[in-house]
């Protein structure tokens, strides 16, 4: 007797036919190793419904990890593997990447084919470009499809961190109706429940059965304190998306310390200078605020091990060519950097009388609210006065929280720049300019070392230290893996699975 192939969409309807068997299960507890893995990330449900322009809220980038995949993706550990692209190769000296799409097909049901994606990724890129101008897509020329399944990506010049900048969630490959996955979404009430398409996506392999329960994700974004207490409660396997804001709220939840997980990340954190006018453009001024900071106490504040604070822009040599450079004042003691501080801004009161306050945009969350008693001590300790803001009002100082997305100078140097809108060196900007059009590599670095020394000198951005990304995991979760990206695939949450 022949059989007859089950369409694409009913196997889709019969894997989410369990749901309302699987959000029971989810009621109950989450820690039964066949139960649905309950997933809470620290955020709001705006991070799912818009998540391109959420980014880089945590919601948002798992979000579109999960059902949004680019050519290639990150691993737990920081490597790069397959996604949307099933293998590539370089060619032309690193100027020419050729990827070949796996089978892979739209929310719909129709084929992905590569002049759809080729059109889509240079309309992301030609976006990101204006944000990231010296970055490593500032090269690509164009992204012809040169089969119905493969597509290349040609550069001007090679740059070493391409790669790693298509893993990011902002260039997943979207369409209309969503993404190509490696989940598929269904809403349920204020979960999202994250079915796998690699059981979905072959019509000849279709089977009439539901996914099993442990391959499900079932997806909430919501406050960092709800987040907790149910993972607490065992109503979560996973709570994703912790920051510095959040983090003194697990001392008194009373979370067994060995489900904390620290992820080493590295990138900015630290209060960029967004305002203008006499005060702030003030060299003076900037200095002062940079010198006026005790960075040295910020740890006692926070409830986790291993954090290091930094007055530096760039943590490492990366591609500077040398080592990164220190601001003129790293060697002086606290009480002589505040003694330069406070003449600095009597100056400045002597020219223009008392300074206006000093609005600082911070998060909510009692780590946020730590960090700003101690930014008001040490600047009205030189004579300026600050108050909080939220971080949708205007601010002269705003913090920046953010993971690095690729290895290189450029990515800090750029984040915090004159395309950012933040109180730029315009000398600074000229050779990340030149380093982008520097055809030798030696040319290129020395640039962008240029580049640095003017931006540590400008005092546009005060660092504070490395990003702090925390995670709650159940123990049933023995994939789980720290991560130097802050990138948890939900596919990769088991040792014994996809």
């Amino acid at each position: 007797m022949s059989t007859v192939p089950i369409p694409r969409r009913r196997v889709h309807r019969l894997a989410l036919a369990a749901l309302p068997g699987l959000l029971a299960m989810v009621g109950g507890c989450s820690a039964d190793s066949n139960d649905p893995v309950v997933v809470s990330v620290v955020g709001d449900r705006e991070d799912f419904a818009k998540p391109l322009q959420r980014l880089p809220d945590p919601g948002a980038k798992l979000f579109l990890d999960a059902t949004a995949q680019g050519l290639v993706a990150f691993d737990a550990s920081g490597d790069i593997l397959p996604a949307l692209a099933q293998r590539w190769i370089v060619e032309d000296d690193g100027r020419s990447y050729i990827f070949r799409l796996r089978r892979a097909f739209w929310a719909n049901g129709a084929r992905v084919t590569a002049p759809d994606v080729a059109r889509m990724l240079m309309a992301r890129i030609e976006s990101l470009r204006r944000f990231d101008p010296d970055g490593p897509l500032d090269a690509v020329q164009a992204v012809i499809p040169m089969t119905g399944e493969v597509i290349e990506i040609r550069l001007a010049t090679a740059r070493p961190y391409i790669l790693q900048m298509l893993a990011q969630p902002q260039m997943a490959i979207v369409s209309r109706d969503g993404g190509t996955g490696p989940y598929r979404r269904k809403t349920w009430g204020k979960a999202i429940i994250l079915t796998p398409i690699d059981r979905l996506s072959d019509e000849d392999d279709a089977e009439d059965t539901p996914v099993p329960a442990w391959q499900t994700r079932v997806l909430r974004a919501e406050r960092a304190a709800l987040a907790i207490v149910r993972f607490r409660e065992g109503q979560a396997a996973l709570v994703l998306g912790g920051r510095l804001a959040d983090l003194p709220l697990l001392v008194p939840a009373g979370v067994d310390r060995d489900a904390v997980r620290a992820d080493p990340v590295q990138g900015l954190l630290g209060l960029a200078v967004t305002g203008r006018g006499s005060l702030l453009d003030d060299d003076g001024i900037r200095a002062a605020i940079n010198m006026a900071i005790d960075r040295s106490q910020i740890p006692a504040l926070l409830p986790i091990g291993g954090w290091a604070t930094s007055n530096r822009i760039v943590p490492d040599q990366l591609d500077l060519g040398r080592a990164p450079t220190d601001p003129d004042w790293a060697a002086l003691s606290l009480e002589d950097r505040r003694g330069r501080a406070s003449a600095a801004v009597a100056v400045w009161r002597d020219d223009h009388g008392d300074p206006p306050p000093l609005r600082i945009a911070l998060p909510q969350g009692p780590g946020a609210t730590l960090l700003f008693g101690l930014l008001r001590r040490d600047l009205d300790a030189i004579g300026l006065p600050v108050r909080r803001v939220s971080m949708t009002s205007d601010a002269e100082l705003r913090l920046i929280d953010e993971v690095a997305a690729y290895d290189s100078a450029l990515w800090y140097l750029g984040r915090v720049g004159c395309a950012r809108k933040i109180h730029c060196s315009d000398a600074a900007d000229a050779q990340l300019q030149a380093a982008s059009l520097a055809s030798k590599p030696e040319d290129r670095a020395a640039r962008i070392a240029e580049a640095e020394a003017l931006m540590v000198a400008h005092n546009g951005y005060i660092p504070l230290g490395t990003p702090i990304r925390w995670s709650l995991v159940s123990k049933r979760l023995n994939g789980f893996q720290p991560s130097p990206r802050a990138r948890h695939p939900l596919n990769h949450l088991f040792r014994r699975t996809n």
